[in-house]
């Protein structure tokens, strides 16, 4: 069985680089990226098994890039991250395709638990999960 690949876009190096140490250590193939649009360039990401992405990036927030992949149609699962929780922000990602949504600080393994989730209903008919 091939190892998951999870994508991380956080533009905190110290967060991206703590999440791709998680994922490592919980058996996934991190890639990280510091930016939607540094993501978006790399013509690999279609073999993502999963995205994990922060709300709060400076050109292009992770929402607007959920609802980018899901114009596209393309069905690879997102989790959405935040700092910075907002009313209404979970909810308008879960609606927006988002399987699951984090607020930071979160437990490592309420995030493996999401991206295992995710990969489990991929291809799936999908069940959202707020945290």
């Amino acid at each position: 069985m091939a190892t998951a690949r999870v994508v991380i876009i956080d533009d905190d190096d110290s967060m991206r680089k703590a999440l791709q140490r998680l994922l490592a250590a919980a058996g996934f193939q991190p890639v990280a990226y510091g930016s939607s649009e540094a993501f978006l360039e790399d013509s690999a990401d279609s073999r993502s098994s999963c995205i994990v992405c922060d709300q709060n990036l400076p050109a292009m927030p992770g929402l607007e890039l959920l609802q980018l992949i899901r114009k596209r149609q393309e069905e690879i699962p997102f989790i959405l991250i935040t700092a910075f929780d907002s009313p209404g922000l979970g909810a308008r990602a879960l609606s927006d395709g988002a399987i699951a949504y984090l607020t930071k600080p979160f437990a490592g393994f309420e995030l493996i638990e999401a991206i295992r989730e995710a990969i489990a209903l991929s291809g799936k008919s999908r069940r959202p999960s707020a945290q």
